[in-house]
């Protein structure tokens, strides 16, 4: 088990070995641990080695070498968390109905600059992340009920396009607390994010619960403002730079 778990990752991983080759490091890395379990199993290259085996076996692993495996290849598992979810039990994806726009690493940016007048709330979540999956539904109903003209709900997968999770300072470690992640954006700028995150960089432990979000975010607020905005946009040309009392000028 101790080999197989780092095993059956490499060959998932197979895809992108291509990467791998572009550095030579890691090449470098796969090779020297394949050459270890070469010369620890492959007779008579093995047969020299010292052992602490009772059985005096110098071509199969001791008990301290049995150890140093697991523990590395816990460290595999933890890396490579994506991987092991699409392997073992990864929870369904949400499917239901949903008034969310999903960003590329190159279409964010372009739409929280393109009218600086909407307030976007952007989910950064991971496919991988347990945590995200649960989340899904509860975004998924805010959305329905609070999405409008002038406030609008994003999701974009940092999993996918590592680079935003850079630009926007969402870590996406197998270990992180910070997945999934929701910003506030008002004319195009970061305004507020739960979790927060503190001096030292970590995220401070937040309840992503449909009640929370309200609250912290004031999306009741938010909701009736935008309401009220577009609204008021709805007017002609001549009656919008008449100002609010225009109408009952007419009226009169």
């Amino acid at each position: 088990m101790a080999v197989l778990a780092p095993l059956i990752a490499l060959v998932y991983s197979v895809p992108r070995l291509s990467r791998w080759l572009a550095r030579p490091y890691c090449l470098l890395s796969a090779l020297l641990s394949a050459a270890f379990l070469l010369v620890r199993k492959l007779p008579p290259l093995c047969n020299g080695l010292p052992t602490q085996r009772e059985d005096g076996n110098p071509c199969d692993f001791d008990w301290r070498e049995v150890e140093i495996l697991m523990f590395l290849s816990a460290i595999v598992m933890m890396k490579n968390r994506r991987s092991m979810f699409l392997m073992t039990c990864k929870p369904p994806l949400y499917m239901g109905p949903e008034y969310i726009k999903y960003f590329s690493d190159k279409t964010i940016d372009e739409e929280l600059e393109r009218d600086r007048g909407v307030t976007w709330l952007v989910e950064f979540f991971a496919n991988w992340s347990s945590d995200c999956q649960s989340f899904a539904p509860i975004y998924a109903d805010l959305s329905l009920k609070y999405n409008c003209a002038g406030l609008n709900f994003g999701k974009v997968d940092v999993g996918r396009y590592t680079d935003v999770s850079t630009r926007y300072r969402v870590s996406t470690s197998p270990l992180t607390k910070q997945l999934p992640t929701l910003i506030l954006f008002q004319g195009g700028r970061e305004v507020m994010r739960r979790p927060q995150i503190d001096k030292k960089g970590r995220a401070v432990s937040w309840t992503f619960s449909e009640e929370n979000v309200i609250r912290e975010f004031n999306l009741n607020e938010l909701y009736q403002r935008a309401k009220k905005l577009s609204k008021a946009g709805d007017g002609t040309p001549e009656e919008q730079r008449a100002g609010p009392g225009a109408e009952d000028k007419k009226v009169k």
